[in-house]
């Protein structure tokens, strides 16, 4: 094994790419040229529109096989002392190919992946992949971390258990590469944002009337949003 180099670069097989979405951007442009016709590069980051659109451009200029990726697994910390080598075992991973019809290039793809483990190949595009991390991810991190900015988070010790701990978890996070990612997301981000904005507005009216049909037909719905999404 050697570390990877502008020398070494262009006899790759395969070129895993995993450093922020702009940064990826950055390192094609600089770097395209100097990657092998042989080579499939599939990038890891967490959006998947401006990276993909400028990956396939590159690799149809240079002749490298491009395809986008993004493993759904991770921890909130982040650097090399924080990795595992089992971190992606069963997990899925999301795929933007050019094409959703060559099968020799998505068994190509598997063959590259298969010794990390994943569970599942789950192939998308771009839009798509982009409009769902919104909620699934991208949310989660922004309600996690306006959520421990309230005063009274220095106070939760010896009276928080399981809510308090999964609710916070991704609220340490790296600040840099979330507001990348964020800003790359950003129409899709700002529509959940709003949709979650307006929910808690009809928490907080209920609340302030007092109003217990109210407040108990919204927990309902959540309840019931919850059975029909993930199962009870």
């Amino acid at each position: 094994d050697e570390v990877l180099s502008e020398d070494n670069i262009g006899e790759c097989d395969a070129l895993l790419i995993a450093i922020n979405p702009k940064d990826t951007v950055e390192f094609l442009n600089s770097h395209a040229q100097m990657i092998s016709r042989k080579t499939l590069v599939i990038d890891c980051c967490g959006t998947k529109r401006t990276v993909c659109a400028e990956g396939s451009r590159l690799a149809e200029k240079y002749g490298f096989t491009f395809v986008g990726g993004h493993p759904m697994a991770g921890t909130h910390k982040s650097g090399f002392s924080n990795s595992s080598g089992d971190m992606f075992i069963g997990a899925p991973m999301v795929l933007v190919p050019p094409v959703f019809d060559d099968i020799q290039l998505l068994d190509r793809v598997k063959k590259v992946l298969d010794p990390l483990g994943f569970g599942f190949l789950h192939v998308m595009t771009a839009e798509k992949h982009d409009s769902v991390v919104a909620f699934t991810s991208q949310l989660a991190h922004v309600v996690s971390n306006a959520y421990i900015k309230s005063p009274t988070a220095r106070e939760h010790k010896g009276a928080s258990a399981g809510s308090y701990k999964d609710l916070t978890r991704v609220a340490w996070l790296d600040p840099g590469m979330w507001a990348d990612l964020f800003i790359c997301n950003r129409d899709n981000l700002l529509r959940e944002l709003d949709t979650i904005i307006a929910s808690l507005g009809q928490y907080r009216d209920a609340l302030e009337a007092e109003d217990f049909p109210a407040l108990r037909e919204l927990l309902r719905e959540g309840k019931k949003a919850k059975e029909e999404v993930d199962g009870p």
